[in-house]
């Protein structure tokens, strides 16, 4: 079941954006990187496949971690990402990386591949959670996990609200449903272990992790950094009159400037971290 070409065109349309502020993203997300690499138990020759990889993270950050001896690669279904990712790839000069175009429920991989799967952000997107969770335990070899992050709640990640709550003013933006493809989909505690399990994993769990998103820049840049990332905040932003835009980013940056230090923005943020393995042994 492959994305729905809306969902396709909203992230191609970001991906530019992504590869912009790619830096700053990677350092914001470290320590949600870290935590899937303790999770998967990802360590030195590792084979490992991120899925939903975007313009490369968390996968580039796990090439240096598996060395020249390991492999990493990196699916997404958005061309332009895929495309980013392999720049950056270049960039680092990194040889042990690849990245494809693919759907997270159709993978194009023999079973028993790989020794960890991962996905940040991006299991809430995918048009039938099951079927990708399915197909990653298919890759995975028996004993191996597989581990993805997930915001908990909104409420919980002023990173999110801060601006949100500020263009809810003026735009009405009802509650998705449930099981729609949603940022905070997963939010719930309990809700995507069941999806391991409903999928044939074994030992789902999770654990929340807290943490610091940190962005060395100003109210100002974090302005346009939240807006570039989120086609939805974009799509919401350009519904609005030149005066309502000057007066929202008024609102926004005052919200910002709570978190605001003088090493850049400070965002206390809560995240999901849930793995299960494969079973098998080892």
């Amino acid at each position: 079941m492959q994305p729905d070409q809306e969902v396709i065109n909203r992230w191609s349309a970001s991906a530019p954006f992504w590869e912009k502020h790619g830096e700053i993203i990677r350092q914001m997300f470290a320590p949600i990187t870290q935590a899937l690499v303790e999770d998967a138990q990802i360590g030195s020759q590792h084979s490992v496949l991120d899925i939903a990889t975007g313009p490369g993270e968390p996968a580039l950050n796990v090439a240096a971690l598996v060395g020249p001896e390991g492999r990493i690669f990196g699916i997404d279904p958005i061309p332009e990402m895929v495309a980013a990712a392999r720049r950056a790839a270049d960039r680092l000069g990194l040889k042990n990386a690849q990245f494809e175009v693919a759907f997270a429920d159709h993978l194009p991989f023999p079973a028993d591949t790989f020794d960890a799967v991962i996905s940040r952000f991006g299991v809430m997107f995918f048009p039938s959670p099951v079927d990708a969770v399915r197909e990653m335990l298919r890759v995975l070899r028996p004993g191996r996990k597989l581990a993805l992050a997930v915001w908990h709640f909104a409420e919980r990640n002023p990173f999110h609200y801060s601006l949100s709550r500020v263009i809810e003013r003026y735009v009405d933006s009802p509650p998705p449903a449930p099981d729609a493809p949603d940022a905070f989909r997963f939010a719930r505690p309990g809700k995507l272990t069941k999806v391991i399990t409903e999928a044939g994993g074994t030992a789902a769990s999770e654990r929340l992790l807290q943490f610091t998103i940190q962005a060395p820049i100003s109210v100002e840049d974090f302005w346009t950094l939240r807006c570039e990332m989120s086609e939805k905040l974009r799509e919401k932003i350009a519904m609005l009159s030149r005066e309502q835009v000057n007066e929202a980013k008024r609102q926004a940056l005052e919200a910002f400037r709570e978190y605001s230090t003088d090493r850049g923005m400070s965002f206390p943020a809560e995240v999901l971290i849930v793995r299960g393995a494969k079973s098998g042994p080892a």
